[in-house]
């Protein structure tokens, strides 16, 4: 018995034989083995011919023509490229004034089709005119500079790590009623279990010291930090004494005239850094890292969180640094390639 090829659809002579074999008196079930047809499918014919009175394709009942049409489907696209944050009811708006209605699954499917995709706003710092352009100047000026300059500088930040903070979404592969399972969940504690603020330092050539900030940070306890730390981490790291550089952003402790006065006591290279810049600041991503690491430990008091989080920050590995460095240069050309505006670095 030879098989028929299968296809979507049958053939009006086909069709017509199965109805044939109808008016013959022949049943379902023999007409489907003679003709090498499905079962419902023969039902389906023979139903049809018997309301509408043929075995040819009806008109079908969904629209034909398309609502938008390519003009209106770029013009759409245009008003979303130049405004980003535009809803589907103000798209709807707008194309119902150039007499088209359609629904927002349409306009969304539109607009994939076009790679346009919904996707929640990056918050990035506040920038004004003359942020951009210091930020444009900093990257121009240090972009050529040689990786020994880079290698000799001490990136230096503070950060808050948090015991059960939310700063960082986990994703748990679980079956259905299993959500409540303590290994599928994040514990928290009310109003947070409390936080340590910590300041750090790292180089091309490994991590610094990593110092715990006790109380309210004020200029004073901020030079007083720096001068505990600075001078062991330069030479822990083995940077060259007479020509390392010290980096610090504009926060206002690190920026107050005692700090300043402070610092040229001490002589050292500061590196002037733009303002609202922390994606040019590798340190950023070490920073990221020991939160991640610490939520991850799950430590029980604030004693063990101070304790875990300078053991991780000593053994970060050296590829680590090697790739955040790679990242700096390139967060320098995207910054001039963006104008001053913020980069994904």
């Amino acid at each position: 018995m030879e098989n028929r090829k299968k296809s979507r659809e049958l053939s009006e002579d086909l069709r017509t034989k199965i109805v044939e074999k109808s008016q013959q008196s022949q049943g379902y079930k023999s007409t489907s083995r003679d003709l090498h047809v499905p079962l419902s499918t023969v039902r389906n014919i023979i139903k049809k011919f018997t309301t509408h009175g043929t075995v040819v394709n009806l008109p079908g009942r969904g629209r034909k023509k398309k609502k938008i049409d390519k003009r209106l489907q770029r013009r759409r696209v245009r008003m979303v490229d130049k405004q980003p944050q535009s809803n589907f009811k103000h798209i709807q708006a707008v194309l119902q004034t150039q007499g088209a209605t359609v629904s927002a699954q349409t306009i969304r499917r539109h607009l994939n089709e076009m790679k346009r995709y919904g996707r929640r706003a990056r918050r990035t710092p506040l920038l004004t005119q003359k942020h951009k352009k210091a930020r444009l100047e900093f990257a121009k000026m240090f972009l050529r500079k040689p990786k020994s300059f880079w290698a000799n500088v001490l990136w230096t930040d503070e950060t808050k790590v948090e015991p059960f903070g939310k700063a960082h979404h986990y994703t748990v592969y679980r079956k259905p009623n299993e959500a409540h399972e303590e290994k599928y969940t994040v514990p928290t504690v009310k109003h947070g279990g409390g936080s340590k603020m910590f300041w750090g330092c790292f180089a091309d050539s490994g991590t610094g010291c990593l110092d715990c900030v006790h109380g309210i940070m004020k200029s004073e306890d901020y030079q007083k930090i720096l001068g505990c730390n600075v001078g062991p981490s330069v030479r822990k790291l083995g940077l060259h004494q007479r020509s390392w550089v010290f980096q610090q952003d504009n926060d206002l402790k690190h920026t107050s005239k005692s700090t300043q006065k402070w610092l040229k006591t001490k002589r050292w290279r500061v590196l002037k850094w733009p303002a609202m810049s922390p994606d040019l600041n590798p340190i950023e991503h070490l920073r990221r890292d020991l939160k991640i690491a610490v939520l991850r430990s799950r430590p029980s008091n604030l004693r063990d969180l101070e304790q875990f989080a300078k053991e991780e920050w000593s053994e970060n590995p050296v590829e680590r640094w090697n790739k955040l460095f790679d990242g700096f240069r390139k967060g320098l050309i995207s910054v001039i390639f963006s104008k001053g505006c913020p980069t994904k670095y």
